[in-house]
């Protein structure tokens, strides 16, 4: 597969059009020296992978008919809302309606990704790349006629299908009696009232609705793997509101 700033070289000399057939023009941010690589390597849970870094030394973000790509998320990470799902994740870029797509880093990370598309309505976090190389790929298949991407596939279709059906759920005491021993060791340290959701090998668009019960709705993961579990929020008394 080509590396990243190559997909974005070759973008450069395609004829990109949007689906309405008007052109479209990508523009490069300014690369980043070698005090602002330093800088941005500090703020990290893991070293830049050699990718990103050719990637970074090349331009730092794209302007163009999306909203602007960050491949820092300096310009991002304020307006970023799920630090318990993705508790190093790095947005990347934003979708025009208060939602984004984030990488989701960890210590061990060594390629940069995946990437999840982290939406608040509906309050779903789906998988959208498994790195930011194909990430980028997909953003330039929008502009490449026929136009067909899996960009729009998430952030059209399989939003609302993961929001209205919650596939993939896993009950409690299922998760508990899982020859898997992290799905048992996960639910082992859980409330029964949980309910876990495995993203470690699933297909692009899948996800779970870390808002199901509401904005309230309690969410946690289980330490760096993409193991995830939700339940409703406790009720307390007017008594116990009133009296902490």
């Amino acid at each position: 597969m080509p590396s990243t700033r190559q997909i974005i070289e070759s973008a450069l000399q395609e004829n990109l059009l949007d689906e309405d057939r008007n052109p479209v023009c990508l523009t490069l941010r300014p690369g980043l020296t070698r005090e602002e690589m330093d800088e941005f390597a500090s703020s990290l849970p893991c070293p830049i992978s050699d990718d990103i870094r050719d990637l970074l030394e090349f331009c730092s973000g794209l302007d163009g008919p999306l909203d602007p790509i960050d491949f820092t998320g300096r310009s991002l990470r304020s307006s970023f809302g799920l630090d318990s799902l993705l508790p190093y994740g790095l947005p990347i870029a934003p979708d025009g309606f208060g939602n984004v797509w984030a990488i989701d880093l960890e210590p061990e990370s060594v390629e940069w990704g995946p990437v999840y598309y982290c939406c608040h309505d509906a309050p779903v976090m789906l998988l959208q790349s498994a790195t930011v190389q194909e990430w980028v790929g997909e953003v330039v298949k929008l502009y490449i006629p026929p136009n067909n991407s899996l960009i729009d596939d998430v952030h059209e279709d399989r939003l609302f299908n993961v929001w209205g059906k919650n596939p993939g759920v896993i009950p409690h005491e299922k998760a508990l009696a899982s020859p898997d021993p992290d799905l048992r060791a996960f639910a082992g340290g859980l409330h029964p009232d949980f309910e876990l959701i495995d993203l470690r090998d699933v297909p692009i668009g899948m996800g779970f609705s870390w808002g199901r019960y509401g904005p309230k709705t309690e969410v946690t993961r289980f330490g760096s793997k993409p193991i995830f579990a939700y339940r409703r929020p406790e009720k307390t008394s007017l008594l116990s509101r009133w009296f902490g």
